[in-house]
């Protein structure tokens, strides 16, 4: 059994502005080509870094197929480097970006590697939810405890609000405190340091002259939050999973597009290269749960996270709970006992916007950079999984 014989650091952390799916930022803009964007503005923050020190990099991505198909770990390393440097694409869908930094983090930790690059990337504008081709065991229908697996997530959700007895009008407080919370943050600067600006170019014909007008923005702000959003605007809303349900648009995470990049690096590298540490990598556990209720995966994932982490739930300062659902986060959180002013302080996937497989990167990158700013030790990046998992991976301010 491999035993830790170093530590691993991020020294690096960036992402890209997240855009809403299908009409917003990046509806045209090629998931590797987020990738690199990130990556190039992740190896710019740390210029002594020989880039040929990159031994491989480890990238996330729920549904890797179509534009994000060909191991697209490997297409944005060979786009963003002049020289060669491998990739692998990995896939625990919603934690596939904080897994991505946990399979480098331990591939340093154990002695294999000191420099490595890890992060995630999703379009959900160019590949739709379930992939162009969804196709299910047979097994999964044949047996009701499995059934789950089929479920879409909004169902999954309102079994989560039915058991836990999460309450439509706490949803809705939940999601409007995600949008306020997110707006403030927006307004007081606090994302400028994690965040990548992205110049986007769209390409118009002009049907007059029949020429093609090229046109060119920088967005450098998320896209989702909403400053409209009320409660009562809120209560008007259907749902739109379950007939007689609570779970609805507005009270669930937005599908987005986006990606993030971090570098990590060994204590020999940090020296060689005269790098400045960001944060360490301590811990991180995965655990499976009911299909069906698939929400609740970080009640299962914390505690473990942390007992590998040799720390209490006390000591962590700052929580990134990816918001899939109000209905699955406030579950989590009463069950769990997470201090709600700890819990996404500015503001989370109902406001922000998931895009799946690089949300674990883009959490940690919050992470990393809200614990510098505000001084604080401990922080957490956690989710649940569909299909029924919950990932926590723990970072420290160093």
């Amino acid at each position: 059994m491999a035993k830790q014989v170093q530590d691993a650091y991020i020294v690096a952390a960036t992402r890209t502005p997240i855009g809403r799916s299908g009409r917003g930022y990046f509806k045209n803009t090629r998931p590797d080509d987020l990738l690199v964007a990130a990556v190039k503005s992740a190896m710019a923050q740390v210029p002594s870094l020989d880039p040929k020190a990159i031994e491989d990099a480890i990238i996330g991505c729920s549904f890797p197929e179509g534009e994000q198909g060909m191991n697209m770990a490997r297409i944005a390393m060979a786009l963003a480097f002049s020289h060669p440097v491998g990739g692998v694409t990995v896939n625990r869908f919603c934690a596939s970006g904080v897994t991505a930094i946990q399979m480098a983090a331990d591939r340093i930790r154990v002695g294999e590697a000191d420099v490595l690059i890890a992060g995630g990337a999703e379009s959900m504008s160019l590949v739709p939810m379930g992939g162009n081709k969804p196709s299910f065991n047979p097994e999964v229908f044949a047996k009701d405890e499995n059934v789950g697996i089929a479920y879409g997530m909004g169902l999954t959700a309102e079994k989560v609000a039915a058991q836990w007895k999460v309450g439509r009008e706490a949803q809705d407080a939940f999601a409007l405190e995600s949008h306020q919370r997110a707006l403030k943050a927006i307004a007081a600067g606090e994302f400028k340091d994690e965040i990548t600006p992205i110049e986007v170019v769209s390409r118009v014909p002009n049907l007059a002259t029949g020429e093609q007008v090229v046109k060119t923005r920088t967005v450098e702000i998320d896209e989702g939050p909403r400053p409209d959003t009320s409660l009562e605007g809120l209560a008007k809303l259907k749902p739109v999973f379950a007939a007689k349900g609570s779970v609805t648009a507005g009270n669930s995470s937005q599908t987005s597009d986006g990606a993030g990049a971090l570098i990590l690096a060994s204590e020999k590298a940090i020296k060689q290269y005269d790098l400045k540490p960001l944060a360490r990598f301590v811990s991180f556990a995965a655990r499976g749960v009911p299909p069906e209720i698939m929400g609740i995966g970080p009640i299962e994932a914390i505690p473990a996270a942390l007992k590998y982490a040799g720390l209490t739930q006390d000591q962590i300062d700052w929580i990134e709970l990816n918001e899939a659902f109000a209905a699955q986060s406030l579950a989590v959180i009463n069950s769990v006992g997470l201090d709600p002013k700890k819990v996404n302080p500015m503001g989370g996937a109902i406001a922000l916007g998931h895009p799946l497989g690089a949300t674990g990167a883009i959490r940690a990158a919050t992470v990393v950079h809200a614990l510098r700013r505000h001084n604080l030790k401990y922080g957490m990046v956690t989710m649940c999984v569909g299909t029924g998992q919950g990932a926590a991976g723990i970072f420290e301010r160093v």
